[in-house]
């Protein structure tokens, strides 16, 4: 794909001549407002379609490349990294403001994290997310590094993915209060970049083995963790 359609965060369709665009809504909480600009730029644009994705976005599809440095002026919304080697958007799930399930306070956590780390450039593509409570609903179990809330704190997964070779992610520690869930969660993240990867985290894990992985990790370390 050309670095400048790459940059404008477009997505090239199956037909090889459309692309689709998809602004980067945090979390997946929008607005009345952003909803409204969205279906005024796929009406002004002739769009083939919306689609609310599996990343809590919403992307508008079949669009001329002519077209679409106008597109992201009248949307005036940020790029959602869609593509590229970068972490995606933080799925987030409702947590304790929304859910009656919620044990932590997934969203507060997960917007955090997506302003930290959305978009930032990693030797590979990298996922994350944050689930509320064990139902799991950020699916933080394929993903390469996230939290799960528990009535005792947070646990701390990596190394999971989907894809063709599916596998799921491997409990770090756990009892975790959002402090140290949040520092270990960006030394994972260090981590992988310091040992410049090309591939998921979860295969580095499978090459390495988990106990070797998680001693490395949590040896090197400096925050605090539970005893």
């Amino acid at each position: 794909m050309k670095k400048d359609i790459l940059a404008k965060g477009a997505i090239l369709q199956r037909d090889k001549e459309t692309y689709a665009v998809a602004p980067h809504i945090p979390g997946g909480l929008t607005s009345a407002d952003q909803l409204r600009n969205i279906a005024d730029v796929a009406d002004k644009y002739n769009a083939q379609g919306i689609k609310l994705t599996s990343a809590q976005r919403i992307a508008i599809v079949g669009l001329k490349e002519e077209q679409l440095d106008e597109i992201w002026t009248d949307l005036d919304q940020p790029v959602g990294a869609a593509i590229g080697m970068c972490v995606r958007s933080i799925k987030i799930c409702p947590g304790t403001t929304f859910c009656k399930r919620g044990q932590q306070d997934s969203v507060t956590v997960g917007l955090e994290m997506d302003k930290q780390y959305h978009g930032m450039e990693l030797p590979w593509k990298f996922k994350m997310g944050v689930s509320g409570c064990a139902n799991d609903c950020s699916e933080v179990c394929i993903k390469d590094v996230g939290l799960i809330g528990t009535p005792k704190g947070w646990s701390v997964r990596v190394g999971g993915n989907g894809g063709a070779a599916p596998r799921l992610s491997f409990l770090l520690v756990d009892k975790l209060d959002q402090a140290q869930a949040t520092a270990l969660v960006d030394h994972v993240v260090k981590w992988f970049v310091k040992n410049d990867q090309k591939g998921r985290l979860g295969k580095f894990i499978d090459k390495m083995g988990f106990e070797a992985f998680k001693g490395e990790v949590l040896n090197t370390f400096e925050g605090d963790l539970p005893t």
